[in-house]
């Protein structure tokens, strides 16, 4: 795993299991674009207050926290990127859930349905 912020390389950042890697490698090879990437935003909203945003993204906005897994790139924007430090992001698949988890060391609380926290 190797984190950029604007050029330097840093130690912490968001990290993606090995399961969500490779779904997440999966997805990009159905889509057939090796341009895109996992952007990882918070966003206000929700129950809680915030809420999180996992899309794929061709842009590159300024600050963008930048953390790579072999193939998969995740990214974060200078905003999100606070409330993400140490964050892990998995991929579950079992008959009650099947989806990606966001295992946020920085949330003070969350929802019920955890979609959002605070």
């Amino acid at each position: 795993m190797s984190t950029e912020t604007a050029g330097a390389k840093t130690d912490v950042g968001i990290a993606l299991t090995p399961v969500a890697a490779e779904k997440v490698a999966s997805l990009l090879a159905q889509e057939g674009r090796d341009d895109l990437r996992l952007r990882v935003a918070v966003q206000p909203g929700g129950c809680s207050g915030l809420r999180y945003q996992l899309y794929f993204d061709d842009r590159s906005l300024d600050g963008d926290t930048i953390v790579e897994f072999g193939a998969v790139r995740v990214v974060t924007d200078k905003m999100s990127t606070p409330y993400l430090m140490g964050a892990t992001i998995d991929f579950v698949d079992t008959i009650q859930k099947q989806g990606f988890t966001i295992d946020n060391p920085n949330a003070q609380g969350s929802c019920a349905c955890g979609d959002s926290f605070n």
